[in-house]
């Protein structure tokens, strides 16, 4: 019964949410047709100004000046209302409230995408935009046509790829680490604050075991991090590198990849993915030894922040960098087939 009375109570809730939505989309869209006729808010300021006060005097809060604007800033984001009426039963109007200030249309699929699949609270999606996650997230460095794909592929399907999960770098400041540390108390630290690591690592991602021990012809090795990925459907390994990423990381990390693969893997599942976390990566090394063919990827760990404005140069830095490099890989392809 308890069950019943709690299904009962989230669909009405899904509903008024719903209703509430698209009637904040109507509004805006009446208000920028027939009052803005498609000009600057400015322009009827005034008008809006005395529609909000009636409305408020009538209906209570919720038709405050700025609520009222962004009504109508969301009905010029969110042109297609049939989209939207799809999106109304998954995310609040406070989620699109977030969502109406990203600069970037793609960024800001992006998050919608997420959010609705990961059914993200609105303070989750608060944290995910101020943490910068999309331009971490390993999809922003593609091309935009390949992005759009992606996201549409997502839309459609739900199907996750792992660019969409894996991040670069990982912010883990919350392990409050004093320097020098060493790998084991960066590992034991970890495990102290092991949801918000699974937080910053992003949903679906599910703790196994530390050091898990494997034998090779007589000789134990220790994997450090061992999680399983429920949508990738593949085990996933993370090695914590204090300095340089180096070419040897790459052999170690390869043999517990394929041990995993002879020995755990279950069917029905991916190959397993490795995450090589260090304080530094080394760009031509990554380049060069080609890690994502062996299912490797090297990120960099940040344990103290720089300032937003700063954090946020060096990421589209970044992003600029990867994609200007896919770009002339694929000239090269053309010049030299």
């Amino acid at each position: 019964m308890r069950a019943i009375i709690e299904q009962a109570k989230n669909e009405i809730a899904t509903s008024v949410n719903s209703s509430l939505v698209l009637a904040n989309w109507h509004i805006g869209h009446r208000i920028n047709q027939e009052i803005l006729k498609n000009e600057r808010a400015e322009y009827g300021e005034e008008i809006i100004y005395k529609t909000s006060r009636a409305l408020t005097l009538e209906y209570g809060r919720g038709y405050g000046l700025t609520n009222l604007f962004n009504m109508v800033k969301f009905s010029t984001i969110f042109p297609d209302l049939k989209i939207l009426q799809t999106l109304s039963g998954q995310l609040s109007w406070s989620h699109f409230v977030e969502l109406l200030y990203l600069d970037n249309p793609t960024k800001r699929d992006f998050y919608i995408e997420m959010a609705r699949l990961e059914r993200w609270s609105v303070r989750t999606l608060k944290d995910k935009i101020d943490s910068m996650t999309f331009e971490r997230t390993c999809i922003a460095k593609q091309p935009e046509e390949a992005i759009k794909r992606e996201l549409q592929n997502l839309r459609d399907e739900n199907k996750l790829t792992p660019d969409m999960v894996f991040r670069d770098p990982y912010t883990l400041d919350f392990l409050n680490l004093r320097d020098p540390y060493t790998e084991r108390e960066f590992e034991n630290a970890i495990l102290q604050s092991m949801e918000k690591f699974l937080l910053e690592l992003g949903s679906d991602f599910a703790f196994l075991a530390r050091q898990k021990r494997i034998t090779i012809d007589g000789q134990d090795y220790y994997i450090d991090l061992y999680f399983f990925h429920r949508r990738l459907r593949c085990p996933i390994i993370i090695e914590l590198k204090l300095g340089k990423f180096k070419a040897a990381d790459k052999g170690q990390v390869e043999l517990y990849l394929r041990w995993i693969e002879k020995y755990e893997l279950q069917a029905g599942e991916n190959p397993p993915i490795g995450i090589i976390l260090c304080s530094e990566k080394t760009s031509e090394h990554v380049e060069l030894l080609q890690l994502e063919k062996s299912g490797i990827r090297v990120a960099q760990f940040l344990t103290a922040l720089p300032s937003k404005d700063v954090f946020q140069r060096e990421l589209h830095k970044s992003i600029q960098m990867a994609r200007e490099k896919i770009s002339l890989q694929k000239v090269a392809k053309i010049d030299f087939p």
